[in-house]
């Protein structure tokens, strides 16, 4: 039979042929192709192979992309590291999935499958990755691509551990080398980490930053107005004897911040 292996990485690469060796499926190792690019190269040069152990990832991109410009009619058995958004797609479109690590017995299964599948392969019906089966798993990746910001911070203070949830920070503050999230009461929980280490862990969505030293939550700005040398002046809802200030360097891109 013939197979063609895209993956990237050499490591996975040299095991899937070990596997395909072991399994006797293919006595020389097949052609591995690392880039979208060369991928569509060789299937426009070459028959359709029998199977296709497709990575996700490789090097110059979205193994979709090539999907959406080409018409795939082999099985296709996907090696991945996504987990918990992709597996569903693969479910319910019975395509075979190996997630990465994985072993050989696990490979025993996919080609179980296919194997299984087999027959219904032979008949001239719907191509294996049907353009509807790209765009549930593009749509899963793009989901499992989607950074994750912190929900809540555990705040140690004198009286033991404090839970501070996002959504009840005014803003963040830098004071003296510790940063501070500060709660609409105007209480000060110290974070550890420094203020740009924190607001890596924020959704920038919901906090902007006005200059060096703050951060602000949108959801309790109430008002913002021109200040000196083309500043702004931030007022928080319920907080009209807190003023924050972006600095001049800043104030453009809290301006876009702004509008969304």
């Amino acid at each position: 039979m013939t197979i063609l292996i895209l993956e990237d990485e050499e490591p996975a690469a040299r095991q899937t042929v070990q596997f395909l060796q072991q399994a006797g499926l293919c006595a020389t190792a097949p052609p591995i192709v690392r880039s979208v690019a060369k991928a569509l190269e060789w299937l426009q040069a070459n028959p359709m192979p029998d199977l296709l152990f497709s990575d996700i990832e490789l090097l110059d991109g979205n193994v979709f992309s090539l999907y959406e410009r080409f018409r795939v009619t082999c099985p296709i058995i996907f090696t991945t590291a996504y987990d918990q958004f992709l597996l569903p797609a693969f479910r319910g479109n019975g395509i075979a999935y190996l997630l990465k690590p994985f072993t050989y017995e696990q490979f025993q299964e996919a080609l179980a499958k296919y194997h299984l599948l087999q027959g219904s392969f032979a008949q001239p019906a719907t191509p294996a990755l049907s353009p509807e089966v790209v765009r549930e798993l593009s749509q899963a990746l793009r989901q499992s691509n989607q950074p994750t910001y912190k929900q809540r911070f555990s705040v140690r203070m004198r009286n033991g551990l404090f839970i501070l949830q996002i959504e009840d920070i005014a803003y963040v503050q830098a004071d003296e080398g510790v940063t501070f999230a500060v709660d609409a009461a105007g209480t000060r929980y110290p974070l550890s980490g420094t203020l740009t280490e924190v607001e890596r862990q924020l959704n920038p969505a919901h906090f902007g930053r006005l200059n060096r030293s703050e951060l602000v939550n949108i959801a309790f700005v109430e008002k913002v107005e021109p200040y000196f040398n083309n500043r702004l002046a931030v007022k928080l809802r319920g907080k009209n004897e807190v003023i924050l200030t972006t600095s001049a360097a800043q104030t453009p891109e809290f301006r876009r911040w702004l509008e969304g």
